[in-house]
């Protein structure tokens, strides 16, 4: 971080600082703690892959000489959390889950329960039918109990606090799953068996990948997602330890602990008005950890799955709900007993969203005074400047890169991925998108950051997890500010120094791209055309698992129809 405050001093003229200089190297300052620590997961992550016998070992010790057939002694809740979801797709996921654990011995440390926040009546009554009809169809074979909460206080960790107290008490661990979540019966046990063998281990976080998918935008997304937890999970995994993350589903729970020192605190606001926390997840990792039980991550692709969302609005949604939870820690951070590296989490996952509207105004703050200056080199000194904008661009990006590189490295890899060229392409499709991505995500956490100051939530409601086609009056109400901006900026920098649009283009020329970026990767046959020739493969397409297959995924039927 100081090298990188150095080397934006030293472009911006530090000696002649003017008042909007100093102002840009305050609001660059904030955007660094959260890419800092993004560089150096991979920068981890990514030795620790090559150089390391038995990465997994390396960081996680206690999973390593875990018997793979030892008995399961633990008594088991499998939570499936839901709120207005399709039956159907809930059923079809846990229906294969579920033939993963019913045999002898295991079964009956086994009890599945459905625990839904639906609050409309009318699916909530063909939810009750569908989930009745899977308890029956079950019974004697594995436990299945339904509940459904008429108020929804507390969103999702409510959801698990009324679980905790009318069923908690009979179980040792409850693995935690989300609606769109996909967890085969042999990962559960996995982890069941490493907490079982394992006392003071409160939380085992399992890696979680995407779901094969017909969505172009999604199979581009989770793809770069894909490569970027490689090494950014097992970097992180290698120097918290002990104070691992929790991202609420797909992980193990001790519940004794977790019913006892985990408790969500609520806080008020301004207004004297009580709220719940929205991200959950890393506040009961830290409360766990304080209460001297470890929480570690597992980063190994383990069979564990979740569906994305299809188009870009949708992921816009589900991040804007992160982003009000994650501003809610700001609450909590002088909560008294944390580790050090507990309370660093909390202030990072601040950073995180904090860094968008710093991003934001630094880009536009400095796109006018360059705009206004003379010359490019009489407001930014050129070396120093190109030098912190390729820089500024490896930070950011580098845990996906790291990830490409792994994989160009291993011949298994590449095949596993559809092969060299396909992955090159599909990746270099990934990273173009990617970089559209960044500002519009800064421009929408600013934009929402500013509501949350006037009182605007984004609450906690139901995803629309069906590929579909995202409208252009849609995209036009959702993006007008983003277009507005980057045509803005980049008419501005155009006309006084064209020269420098490539640069432009790079740092805020998706938002001027916003509305047919939305559109266009939301259309069926940009998903079509990639799948027809094999861009942005996951290995799971080319190599599908037995359990996926067994699904029946859109993914799998179109893929054979086109071939």
């Amino acid at each position: 971080m100081i090298g990188m405050l150095e080397l934006m001093a030293t472009a911006l003229r530090f000696d002649q600082l003017s008042v909007g200089g100093i102002i840009m190297l305050i609001l660059f300052s904030i955007t660094l703690p959260w890419m800092t620590t993004g560089f150096w997961n991979a920068s981890i992550g990514f030795l620790i892959w090559r150089f390391v016998k038995d990465p997994i070992a390396a960081v996680i010790p206690i999973a390593s000489g875990i018997d793979p057939h030892a008995p399961i002694t633990c008594s088991t809740a499998i939570l499936l959390c839901i709120r207005n979801e399709s039956p159907e797709r809930l059923i079809r996921n846990l229906t294969a889950t579920m033939q993963g654990l019913a045999t002898p011995g295991i079964a009956e440390h086994m009890h599945v329960y459905v625990l839904s926040d639906t609050n409309d009546a009318q699916h909530a009554l063909h939810e009750q039918t569908c989930f009745d009809e899977l308890a029956q169809a079950w019974e004697g074979r594995l436990a299945l109990t339904y509940r459904r909460r008429t108020d929804n206080a507390g969103y999702k960790a409510g959801n698990i606090a009324d679980f905790c107290t009318r069923w908690g008490a009979n179980h040792d661990v409850a693995i935690t799953l989300d609606a769109d979540s996909f967890m085969t019966g042999a990962a559960i046990l996995r982890l069941v068996r490493i907490m079982q063998a394992n006392p003071t281990l409160g939380i085992l976080q399992g890696l979680v990948v995407g779901m094969p998918t017909t969505s172009g935008f999604t199979r581009l997304f989770q793809f770069g997602m894909r490569l970027g937890m490689r090494s950014y999970t097992i970097g992180t995994a290698w120097w918290q330890g002990d104070c691992g993350p929790y991202w609420g589903h797909n992980a193990a729970i001790r519940l004794a602990p977790f019913i006892t020192d985990c408790e969500l605190p609520t806080f008020t606001d301004r207004h004297g008005h009580s709220h719940y926390i929205l991200s959950h997840d890393q506040i009961e990792a830290v409360l766990m950890r304080r209460a001297g039980f470890d929480v570690r991550v597992l980063p190994a692709e383990d069979e564990s799955w979740e569906e994305n969302p299809p188009t870009l609005i949708e992921y816009i949604r589900r991040d804007l709900r992160w982003c009000e939870g994650n501003m809610q820690y700001v609450h909590l951070l002088a909560m008294p007993g944390l580790k050090p590296v507990s309370r660093f989490q909390l202030v990072n996952a601040v950073f995180m969203f904090l860094g968008s509207p710093a991003w934001i105004c630094l880009l536009t703050l400095g796109s006018i005074m360059l705009a206004f200056a003379p010359t490019p080199s009489a407001f930014m000194h050129h070396d120093s400047g190109t030098a912190l904008f390729i820089l500024a661009l490896l930070m950011w990006y580098l845990p996906k890169i790291a990830g490409a590189i792994d994989v160009l490295l291993r011949a298994d890899q590449r095949q596993s991925f559809g092969g060299a060229l396909r992955f090159s392409v599909g990746f270099t499709l990934e990273m173009i998108l990617s970089v559209l991505m960044t500002p519009i995500t800064w421009l929408n956490h600013t934009i929402f950051l500013a509501g949350l100051l006037c009182g605007k939530k984004a609450g906690w409601g139901g995803q629309t997890r069906d590929d579909h086609s995202v409208p252009l009056d849609a995209a036009i109400r959702q993006f007008w500010p983003h277009t507005l901006l980057g045509f803005a900026l980049l008419c501005l920098l155009g006309i006084r120094h064209p020269e420098l649009l490539p640069y432009a283009v790079v740092l805020f020329g998706g938002l001027a791209l916003a509305i047919p970026l939305a559109v266009l990767t939301s259309w069926p046959i940009f998903g079509r055309i990639l799948r027809r020739y094999g861009l942005a493969n996951l290995p799971e397409e080319t190599h599908p698992p037995a359990p996926l297959q067994a699904l029946g995924l859109a993914a799998y039927q179109s893929t054979s129809k086109t071939e």
